[in-house]
């Protein structure tokens, strides 16, 4: 956990980048008035996940 913890502060240890792009989802909802299915079919995620953006719990 030490070790983790130094390598953080010194930006080395970032974890996986996000996958999903919250701005995006949005924009396919208001923009071309996509439901949940179509945008997760589109950007190749779930259903939940688009469900979590849009519910504003964008942790991914």
């Amino acid at each position: 956990m030490e070790g983790i913890a130094q390598a953080k502060s010194k930006g080395v240890y970032t974890g996986r980048k996000p996958s999903i792009d919250p701005a995006e989802v949005r924009r396919l909802q208001t923009e071309e008035k996509l439901g949940a299915t179509a945008i997760a079919e589109r950007l190749g995620i779930g259903r939940a996940s688009v469900y979590r953006v849009l519910a504003g719990n964008d942790q991914s």
